[in-house]
């Protein structure tokens, strides 16, 4: 017990225990941190050591066994963080998956493997020390990072068989009589894998006898063997001594002994030609020797036999030969430096090459030259860091922004708002000090030149951006004045008589231009009498009856003060000079007098001045109050005295101002300070165009000012007044000048160092950019910002080429070999002859042969096979030239040859099959025939090509060098191109320029323009909805013409096209006014003819005025007037008798005060005009009334209204704007009114009633350019394209026009043939005069044509075409054109050559969706040809390589029944519909026959199941005994339900018969099957139908009681439980038709 409480506390915490007593044990807990001054092993740490119980409790230590005690402390390694570089896991490799689960060898035959088996593979994993791999304790590398995994789980797979392919059909019989074979073979599809069935036999026989032989069968035959290797003959130097011992040890003859000088000079010419003929150079050691093979005679079953076989002519066995050297090279030289000095993003890594020489060419079968030069990449030691740079922003744009809408209207100045500034953006190595260029410009010769763009990484700069340029605010002015009194100029100085009446108007708003840019604001017209001070009525006291009578002629004193030629009050002393205005004389009627009521004000005058044929009249009236008593009182005036007219604005209409011109630019002031003008010099001698940062000098400008009269013109200034006179200069901020700054120019743009002209640019170019544009009279911009010039000519490219020598003499293998072959002759027969091969440079000179390897075509051989005929054999001459062509494509032409020696007089050689003399052949046909080929390329514009100068410079851009947005044409017309193709008259692609085309079809095409979306101009805005208080105006635009073709959207509009614009209103209260006439003369109703009083009626007509500043001016619709304020028309009242009193009309009503109650009043007031006679009394000449809330008395408050939409000015497209609302006074019955009654309440105004907000501007997509055209995507073919493309710059903003989606543009490429080296078939195996052995087999190297399509197999053409191509064929540079061979013996067993590759299958697991890889296979399989040699059959073969790509197949048993036979036919088949053997299991494979099932499927009507079970077949059904098995099949009983028409037919029970089979419908039995009977044999109901009703009855009467209770009115409950809160609602039953309700 103790044991495992200690085995649990050691697997859960790590303890160790040691067992003592069989009661207690030392225990030790985990150990602690390492701890330690120092890091490294010196470190210490310590755990927990305790004596504990079996039951668990801790007990003493002295309890325990003090000997076996564990330590609690020890030594370690304290880690350090620096440890983190010196120590670090080590990983081993994985091991090999090995299976979690053992399956039993039994299990794995009864359960197929699917798909793979769960694996587990594991490694090592330990903690080493860097420096020399030694291992460490593992806590040290768990410091830092945990402990790698050991263990992963990894797939078995299962095994895959081989799977091979179907059987090829039945070869011929290998004999023609006799017992032979015939063969079938397969070929292998898949190889095994991860341990599967190995490869079946590839090779199927089968004994064939075609008949008996009739003669004597021929059973021997000759088999050559191979050669043997190339090698010197062993006695050569022997011979060679041996020769020179018998003609002498003296020196050889050189032709010493030749006298003739001329003969001498030949032999010595032949000896230099010959030395140059012979290779004596290393590179040509080529030394022939000879080579042996074996010529045996072989029996049929392969045994060798003697002097059995007779042949007629004996292959040779003897051949010269070159022995074989490799290729030898001289080592490496050393790696070039880099090819980038400096690294960039475009290409961070450069390049190095190294090469080395050949020392030793390859001759016979040696190893060729590997390659003589290679390169790798390379870090450049240097980094370059390049930056974006930009140039300033240009001026701010407002014309960019617009539509072709807003372009067509014409005039584009004054634009203001929204607008596009743009920068040139390039990009520079950045130096090592940072440039000052644009913060200090005196250092602009520091600006970097610009570099390529590519070079730069990270997001290029925007190169536009919005801005805003500020709209001039136009100066707004007050309405006029009224005009002043005549005062004089200038107060102080009165001297003169001449004096002005002034008129004034006021700025009302702030203008951006200053006060300057408002028109005049005084206007003055001369007068008479001018007077600085006068008095000013403010109106009459009442009327005071002379001689302090009650009644009677009096007068009224007027009421004034001192007033200015302003207006405003001063002091009355200042008026003493000009005595106060008098009394006027007045009546107080008496009660037998006439009352008439008071003047009414003057009106407005009718003019503004006057002149000789214009006057200006004042008007006011009186009207008729009481008619006087007869005879005794005042009589009543006539209706003439009751109006009054003056004359008013008697100046003349001769009106003056004064009127400025524009200021004038600034310029120096002439009368500047000395210090002043120091200081401007010292600025200017920082340098030309240097942008101090300090202010410059002051200076002054000028204006016209002059008189002029309105209507005439300028007249002399004495004419206007002098006081308000504008000044004519002012001081002025110099504006500081500025000089154009422009980068040094880029590098040349790089010319090609190919010397391929196709390759090489025509121009090369360099640019500057414009960093700072000139101002204010600064240095201008250079004309020339960009250069470009002519590339050099391209230089020759380096031309090598191989010479041929003489051949040499040809070589036989010598005769002390040969002299015991049979027929053989001595200086006659076939051998080997060799030639120099050299490297020349194309003007003659001598070349190192590592060029012509690398430049010039293959190398010409330097052998080849040479016969020295003998006496008996056929010589014949060259080949002439080909006769010449009698006409093309229809002609023939011929080459001749003769026999030559004593060949003429052989007959063997006179037979022209086997020696031909003459050969024939076509003409050459030279017809041709173009045609178009492939799509329409894009529509592409053309391209704007630049007129070069000549050699030299290329004015891009002149003027000021304002680059700016580059206009890109977007539209127009343009031409798509569709290539041409050219084929000859065998239908073979040739170069387009056979056919004289240029290789494209131009047709004409258009890009549509961009139309923008049109709208109508704005509308005029429409009236204030309001009359009085803040309402709302709109107008509108239409739709026009809506966007095609990309152009700008429309705004947002409404159901019928229409956008609006809305802006809050005010509208004066007081702008229209109701004016009313004097009252009518009474019309008394009971006229009394004596008193001429009673009650009477008095009218007047009431108009609407439109109010001005002098008054009401002209009647206006009385709409325009609040109908609430309209005066009464009419008036009904009392006439007053005489000796009545009379009271003037009733004063304006005082003001209620608030808050507004019924307990508060509001009173008028008259007083009395005519007392009355004694006994008569006035009535009261007060009236009061209640203050009633919205009848009488009312509160005022403010009400906002809705901001407006974003206001910009008329010159603004986008951009800043302001939104504004209004203030209304609303009384409090929701009537708006003016303005004065809130003002005079003192109401809090809170509100902003402006904000700024902004209009997005309309921003175009801006694109770049389109780039360069690519590369042909494919170098030869019909499928070629170029491409070119463009990018997206700033995407669209606001309503601008979007980004096109067309961002790429192709067309073809001209067409070229696609020329290429094939092989030809292999030869047949060719064993020169003999029946089998080894031999060679030939194929040739053949120059094809095609289109580069899949479904063209091209065509064969001449060599020569071929000649610019490397040599090799579909990649490969290993050019073989023979190999060996075996041709078979008779009766031989042999294998046959290499199958073909099969296609790359991927091997992989569907299951778990793994792969492990590509493969594909070849294989050589066996043929027999006699029965008894196949025993020594060789072995098959088959080889696999890995291959990339390929399909992951599934393969599934198929079966089929033949047609004359009932048992299947079972096959495997792969996914791809290939029938194979293979990968299909047995165990899954469908039963073939009965036979499958145990015991079998004897009983009628049954068949045995792909499960192995007996089943019946449709329409019979198993009777299965207690044990399962099959007994019998049934018939399943079907009924027959009549019909209609055959009511009377019996119902009788018939076998069913099979659904699948078409059955003829018998006359009268058509009907229905049941399985249900209801009727029973005798016709009656079967008991089952009478219980189903009676169950239906009940369930009916069941249904029926439920929707009873459900739909029962419920009883209404107590009172008590209606008053609980709580109340339970009755529950509700529904039926839903379900049956289980």
């Amino acid at each position: 017990q103790l044991l495992n409480s200690c085995a649990r506390g050691r697997h859960q915490r790590g303890i160790l225990m040691v067992s003592l007593p069989p009661l207690v044990s030392l225990c030790s807990g985990p150990w602690g941190r390492c701890m330690g001054s120092d890091c490294g092993p010196g470190g210490s740490q310590s755990r927990a050591v305790w004596c504990a119980h079996v039951d668990g409790w801790t007990t003493l230590h002295t309890n325990c066994e003090q000997s076996f005690r564990p330590s609690n402390q020890r030594n370690c390694f304290r880690v350090c963080d620096w440890h983190r570089d010196l120590y670090g896991w080590s990983l081993g490799a994985w091991n090999s998956c090995v299976p979690v689960i053992s399956r039993s060898p039994d299990a794995l035959s009864v359960i197929p493997c699917s798909g793979g088996e769960e694996g587990l593979q594991t490694r090592e994993v330990r903690c080493v020390l860097k420096a020399d791999d030694s291992s460490a304790d593992d806590s040290i590398c768990e410091y830092f990072e945990p402990k790698p995994r050991l263990e992963q789980a990894c797939l078995i797979p299962c095994p895959q068989d081989c799977v091979v392919s179907d059987y090829s059909p039945w070869t011929s019989c290998s004999k023609t009589c006799g017992m032979g074979l015939r063969n079938r073979v397969r070929s292998v599809l898949v190889p095994p894998v991860f341990g599967g069935v190995q490869c079946p036999n590839l090779t199927e026989f089968q004994s064939c006898k075609p008949g008996a032989c009739t003669g004597q069968e021929n059973m021997y035959s000759l088999k050559v063997g191979p050669w043997t290797s190339c090698a010197l003959p062993p006695t050569r130097e022997k011979r060679q001594a041996k020769r020179r011992r018998g003609k002498g040890e003296g020196p050889r003859d050189r032709g010493g002994g030749v006298k003739d000088p001329e003969t001498k000079e030949l032999i010595q010419k032949k000896r230099t030609r010959n030395r140059l003929n012979r290779q004596e150079s290393p590179f040509w050691d080529i030394q022939v020797g000879f080579q042996r093979r074996e010529v045996v005679c072989v029996h049929r079953n392969g045994s060798t036999v003697a002097n059995l076989c007779t042949p007629r002519d004996l292959p040779l066995t003897l051949q010269s030969c070159v022995l074989p050297r490799d290729c030898q090279l001289s080592p490496w030289s050393p790696w070039s430096t880099c090819s980038k000095p400096c690294s960039d993003p475009g290409s961070p890594r450069g390049t190095r090459t190294r090469s080395r020489q050949v020392t030793q060419l390859s001759t016979g079968e040696g190893a060729q030259c590997e390659p003589l030069e290679e390169s790798e990449e390379c870090d450049p030691t240097g980094d370059a860091v390049y930056t974006w740079r930009t140039s300033e922003w240009s001026e701010c744009r407002v014309d960019l922004l617009l539509s072709q809408q807003d372009r067509r209207r014409g005039n584009l100045t004054g634009l203001c708002g929204g607008g596009l500034q743009t920068r040139e953006v390039y990009c520079v190595q950045a130096n090592a000090e940072v440039l000052t260029y644009i913060s200090q410009l005196q250092e602009k010769d520091k600006a970097s030149p610009p570099v390529e763009n590519r070079l730069c990484e990270g997001p290029m700069p925007n190169r536009s951006q919005l801005c805003h340029l500020p709209c001039p605010i136009e100066c707004q002015v007050s309405p006029w004045g009224a005009w002043g009194p005549c005062t004089y100029e200038n107060c102080d100085d009165q001297t003169s008589k001449k004096g002005f009446k002034l008129r004034r108007r006021e700025i009302v708003n702030d203008p951006s231009g200053g006060p300057g840019s408002c028109p005049h604001l005084v206007e003055a017209v001369p007068c008479e009498e001018p007077s600085c001070w006068g008095w000013r009525v403010l109106g009459l006291e009442q009327c005071v009856p002379e001689e302090e009578l009650l009644c009677g002629p009096g007068t009224q004193v007027p009421l004034v003060q001192c007033v200015n030629s302003t207006g405003w009050e001063v002091d009355r002393g200042l008026c003493s000079s000009s005595p106060p205005p008098s009394p006027e004389p007045c009546d107080v009627p008496c009660s037998r007098d006439c009352v008439l009521s008071d003047w009414t004000p003057w009106s407005s005058c009718s003019q503004t001045c006057s002149s000789k044929t214009i006057e200006g009249k004042q008007m006011r009236t009186r009207s008729i109050l009481a008619y006087n008593a007869g005879e005794g009182g005042a009589l009543c005036p006539n209706s003439s005295a009751l109006q009054e007219v003056r004359n008013c604005n008697e100046h003349a209409c001769t009106v003056y101002h004064w009127q400025t011109g524009a200021w004038g630019a600034c310029t120096e002031d002439p009368t500047a300070s000395s210090s002043s003008s120091s200081s401007a010099n010292t600025s200017s001698t920082q340098g030309p165009g240097i942008s101090t940062q300090g202010p410059c000098a002051m200076g002054v400008q000028t204006r016209k000012v002059i008189c002029v009269r309105v209507n005439v013109g300028q007249v002399p200034p004495k004419k206007c007044p002098d006081a308000p006179r504008p000044s004519t200069m002012c001081t002025c901020q110099l504006s500081c000048k500025r000089d154009c700054i422009v980068t040094p120019f880029s590098d040349w743009t790089a010319c090609s160092d190919s010397c391929d002209p196709g390759t090489t640019p025509l121009y090369k170019s360099r640019r500057r950019v414009v960093l700072q544009q000139p101002s204010n009279g600064g240095l201008e911009c250079p004309e020339v910002l960009e250069e470009q010039r002519e590339c050099e000519p391209p230089k020759t490219c380096p031309g090598y080429r191989w010479k041929t020598h003489k051949w040499r003499k040809c070589q036989l293998v010598p005769w002390h070999l040969r002299q015991d072959v049979p027929n053989a002759q001595e200086g006659c027969g076939p051998g080997l002859q060799t030639r120099a091969v050299s490297c020349r440079q194309l003007d003659g000179a001598q070349a190192d042969v590592g060029q012509c390897l690398r430049w010039a075509r293959s190398m010409p051989p330097s052998t080849q096979r040479c016969l020295l005929p003998c006496q008996d054999d056929c010589q014949l001459g060259p080949w002439s030239k080909f006769s010449p062509c009698t006409a093309d494509c229809v002609g023939v032409r011929s080459r001749k040859r003769a026999l030559i020696g004593r060949s003429k007089k052989k007959d063997k050689c006179k037979n022209t099959q086997m020696y031909p003399l003459s050969e024939t052949q076509y003409c050459p046909c030279d017809k041709y025939n173009a045609q178009p080929v492939g799509n329409w390329s894009d529509c592409i514009l053309p391209e704007g090509s630049p007129a070069s100068g000549g050699r030299g410079q290329l004015e891009v851009t002149t003027g000021s060098g304002v680059k700016g947005q580059p206009e890109v044409k977007e539209c127009g017309q343009g031409y798509r191109y569709q290539a041409m193709v050219c084929y000859d008259q065998d239908n073979r692609l040739v170069e387009t320029a056979r056919c004289n085309s240029h290789g494209y079809i131009e047709e004409a095409c258009i890009i549509p323009c961009p139309s923008d979306c049109k709208l109508s101009e704005w509308s005029n805005w429409s009236r204030c909805s309001k009359s009085c208080g803040s309402g709302v105006k709109v107008r509108s635009k239409w739709l026009r013409e809506k966007p095609y073709n990309g152009g700008r959207p429309c705004p947002k509009l409404d159901h019928i096209n229409q956008v609006y614009e809305m802006v809050p209103c005010q509208s004066d209260c007081g702008q229209y006014v109701w004016v009313a006439e004097p009252w009518s003369v009474w019309k008394v109703s009971n006229v009394d003819l004596k008193e001429n009083c009673g009650e009477g009626v008095q009218t007047r007509k009431v108009r609407c005025m439109l109010n001005t500043i002098d008054g009401p001016s002209e009647a206006v619709d009385d709409y325009l007037c609040d109908p609430e304020e309209m005066p009464l028309g009419a008036r009904e009242s009392r006439l007053p008798c005489p000796e009545d009193c009379v009271l003037n009309d009733w004063g304006p009503w005082s003001q209620c005060s608030l808050p507004c109650t019924r307990t508060r009043f509001r009173e008028r007031t008259a007083y009395v005009l005519r007392s009355p006679t004694v006994g008569r009394q006035c009535p009261n000449t007060t009236d009061r009334e209640p203050c009633s809330l919205n009848l009488n008395c009312f509160n005022y408050f403010y009400n906002i209204t809705e901001w407006s939409t974003c206001q910009l000015s008329p010159s603004a497209v986008c951009g800043p704007g302001l939104k504004t609302r209004m203030l209304d006074c609303v009384r409090s019955d929701g009537k708006s009114v003016d303005m004065r009654f809130c003002e005079e309440l003192n109401l809090e105004k809170r509100w902003q009633m402006n904000m700024s907000c902004t209009v997005e501007c309309p921003v175009n997509c801006q694109l770049s350019e389109w780039s360069s055209w690519s590369q042909c995507s494919h170098t030869c073919g019909l499928e070629g394209r170029m491409w070119r493309s463009r990018w997206v710059l700033q995407a669209s903003q606001g309503d601008g026009r979007p980004c096109p989606s067309h961002m790429q543009q192709w067309k073809p490429c001209p067409v070229r043939p696609c020329y290429s080296w094939r092989y030809s078939q292999w030869s047949e195996c060719r064993v020169e005069n003999v029946v089998c052995g080894d031999g060679l087999r030939f194929r040739n190297l053949t120059c094809w044509v095609s289109d580069g399509s899949v479904e063209d197999p091209g065509a064969q053409v001449e060599e020569e075409l071929c000649s610019g191509l490397d040599l090799e064929v579909d990649g490969d540079k290993k050019i073989s054109l023979k190999e060996s061979c075996t041709l078979p013996c008779p009766g031989e067993c042999y294998l046959m050559e290499w199958s073909d590759w099969s296609p790359c299958i991927s091997i992989c697991v569907k299951e778990a969706s793994v792969e492990f890889g590509s493969v594909q296979v070849r294989s050589r399989a066996v043929l027999a040809q006699e029965p008894e040699n196949l025993q020594q059959c060789p072995d098959q073969a088959w080889e696999s390589q890995s291959c990339t790509g390929g399909d992951c197949y599934e393969y599934k048993w198929r079966s089929s029944v033949l047609p004359d036979s009932t048992r299947p036919l079972i096959w495997c088949q792969r996914s791809d519909g290939v029938n194979v053997t293979g990968m299909c299991h047995c165990a899954t494979a469908p039963h073939t026959d009965s036979s499958s099932c145990d015991p079998p499927c004897l009983m009628p009507r049954s068949f045995c199941s792909q499960s192995g079970l007996c089943m019946c077949e449709e329409g019979f059904t198993e009777l299965l005994s207690p044990v399962g098995q099959l007994l019998r099949c049934t018939p399943i009983p079907v009924l027959e339900v009549p019909t209609a028409q055959d009511t009377g037919a019996e119902v009788d029970t018939s076998q069913a018969a099979n659904p699948t089979q078409s059955s003829t419908a018998q006359p009268g039995k058509g009907g229905r099957a049941w399985y249900l009977q209801p009727y029973g044999a005798d016709g009656k109901l079967k008991m089952w139908v009478y219980g189903v009703a009676a169950g239906g009855l009940v369930l009916l009467i069941f249904i029926v009681s439920m929707i009873y209770l459900a739909c029962k009115k419920p009883k209404r409950p107590p009172r008590q439980r209606q008053q609980n809160n709580n109340r339970l609602k009755p529950l509700t039953l529904a039926y839903d038709g379900d049956t289980d309700m």
